[in-house]
């Protein structure tokens, strides 16, 4: 029986290419995003159908949820892949701009989890796919509403993995570095939209250096396909690890959460004054 994945964020990116990558390995593919002018093509290939879903409108979710068990009458994998980060340091981010971060990088892949269980359950199968970051691992100045959600994404997933394993579900978090995709665009467009203080240049230094280290020459970065092997494996896979960090600088993140806090915190000051 051909299995169904809903992946959530297929505009663009890692949402897309895992998209692509289901169907490759010829999943049936619920491919979704807010405008659905942008996969249209997705929707040209056999087995995808595509849907627009708002991960923060609950009736959209619950729309899209019902739609593919009545057409499907089974969701064998939910890949939580929508998200964007909100840079700036904590002083200059307003409280609002935080609660929109994890209204969709938190409250988002919550509503859908909450959808898609009850069928996973009655059924003993499933697979839970929660695309977080190393920044959900390590955090860094001026990421303290983005890295926030990711930690937040991580600790939800911790926590449902042990509740759900007795239902055959499996849940995972794939965690990438730099990935050459448009986010970090929008994440320089958030960035732009902060009334800034004048306090914290030395982070705004420090963030273009990560996107010319990160996405500019692209000797720490990865391909959206090399992120989607990953999310594909989790879902496909009878026992999947937790978690998969991608990229050098996702394996460089599981190793410095174990890095005691004044060391960490002596190195953001050298990085800082370096800039």
């Amino acid at each position: 029986m051909t299995r169904t994945v809903l992946i959530t964020g297929c505009s663009s990116g890692i949402g897309r290419a895992s998209a692509e990558a289901f169907l490759d390995e010829e999943w049936t593919v619920y491919a979704t995003a807010r405008n659905p002018a942008d996969i249209e093509t997705l929707g040209e290939r056999e087995n995808c159908r595509i849907a627009t879903l708002d991960v923060t409108d609950q009736e959209d979710v619950e729309r899209v949820v019902d739609r593919i068990l009545d057409e499907e009458g089974r969701i064998d994998a939910l890949v939580n892949n929508a998200g964007y980060a909100q840079m700036g340091p904590v002083e200059e981010v307003p409280t609002d701009a935080v609660r929109d971060q994890f209204a969709v990088n938190v409250y988002g892949p919550h509503r859908l989890i909450r959808e898609v269980l009850p069928a996973m359950r009655r059924r003993e199968d499933g697979a839970i796919v929660n695309v977080s970051s190393a920044a959900g691992r390590v955090a860094f100045p001026g990421g303290g509403a983005y890295c926030g959600s990711k930690y937040a994404l991580e600790a939800m997933s911790d926590a449902l993995r042990n509740e759900v394993r007795q239902y055959g579900i499996s849940v995972s978090l794939i965690e990438p570095g730099p990935v050459d995709t448009q986010f970090d665009d929008r994440a320089s467009s958030e960035l732009d939209g902060l009334d800034h203080t004048g306090a914290y240049d030395s982070f705004y230094g420090l963030f273009e250096d990560y996107e010319a280290v990160g996405s500019g020459d692209g000797l720490v970065s990865v391909s959206p396909e090399r992120v989607a092997e990953d999310v594909v494996d989790a879902a496909s896979s009878t026992k999947p690890p937790a978690r998969y960090p991608v990229g050098p600088l996702a394996k460089v993140a599981e190793v410095g959460r174990l890095v005691p806090a004044r060391f960490a915190d002596s190195l953001w000051s050298l990085a800082s004054k370096l800039t």
